[in-house]
């Protein structure tokens, strides 16, 4: 098989999956996606397959598009990284499968946007509904605040910011549950514990193994079915009710929860990828 990663930079998570193929013996190519050429006239199948490990949601989305146009299989499926990139595409799926999340209003202008905070109460919590590492979050306590922030973002221009995707604050414990999920199974979790509300490791959140509970895991891996399936992390909040679906990540950061957990997150990753590559389909 003619394998190939689209990367961004070398990280942590990357060598751990270069080394994962090397230990099974299989060749792969390194696509820096800054040096990425395609020509949409003269489309040409090089790759049997090719894991998308880009940084930019946006540079991975148009990779996984072309190359999947081309007739090389990616992982994940286009669909499903569009799907996860779009905050609202990723609420509407996990609805759509009955799955517990919380509530979220969407708004196209700053007066409903204004009503759609007061609808969900205070505090709450706005979110660009594109990017990721805990980015342009903002919880929202009261009139004065939701004023400022929702004319800071009409105001910044770019239509990224002229949605306003609203959602109640959940009052978790310091803490979120993040579910990896490989192939429809959940193989590993975390706690990320954090003094701030966003505890996303790229804030300061730190991993704690989680011990990955029957409910917890057949929460993630309906989610993860709802977006497409594939190689994904599940991000769950406990509610005062039980375990909700926030997020769910289709270009996933593993070393954290490799090192939480104990479990080989990038050898899972590698075995799945050979399977659905030699079976020529998309997921398993």
């Amino acid at each position: 098989m003619r394998l190939a990663v689209v990367l961004s930079r070398l990280r942590q998570e990357e060598r751990l999956i270069f080394e994962a193929l090397a230990e099974r013996g299989i060749a792969c190519d390194r696509l820096l996606d800054s040096e990425i050429v395609f020509d949409l006239t003269r489309l040409e199948k090089q790759y049997d397959s090719v894991l998308i490990r880009s940084i930019s949601q946006l540079r991975g989305q148009v990779c996984a598009r072309v190359l999947d146009a081309s007739g090389t299989l990616t992982l994940n499926s286009p669909s499903t990284i569009a799907i996860c990139n779009d905050k609202i595409l990723t609420t509407l799926a996990l609805v759509k499968a009955g799955l517990p999340s919380p509530r979220t209003l969407v708004a196209l202008d700053e007066s409903s946007a204004l009503d759609a905070v007061s609808r969900v109460g205070y505090p709450a919590v706005l979110k660009p509904t594109t990017g990721s590492w805990g980015r342009l979050l903002a919880r929202i306590n009261d009139r004065d605040a939701a004023e400022a922030v929702i004319e800071h973002k009409a105001r910044l221009g770019s239509y990224l910011h002229s949605v306003f995707y609203v959602q109640e604050h959940i009052a978790k414990p310091g803490r979120d549950i993040r579910v990896v999920v490989v192939g429809g199974h959940a193989i590993a979790a975390m706690y990320r514990v954090s003094d701030h509300w966003v505890t996303n490791a790229a804030r300061g959140g730190r991993g704690i193994n989680y011990p990955l509970s029957g409910e917890a895991a057949a929460l993630a891996e309906r989610a993860a079915l709802a977006v497409g399936g594939g190689v994904l992390a599940v991000d769950l909040l406990e509610a005062p009710d039980g375990l909700l679906v926030n997020e769910v990540n289709a270009t996933m950061e593993f070393k954290e929860c490799t090192e939480a957990s104990g479990v080989d997150i990038a050898g899972a990753l590698v075995d799945y990828w050979l399977e659905v590559a030699r079976s020529g389909r998309s997921h398993l």
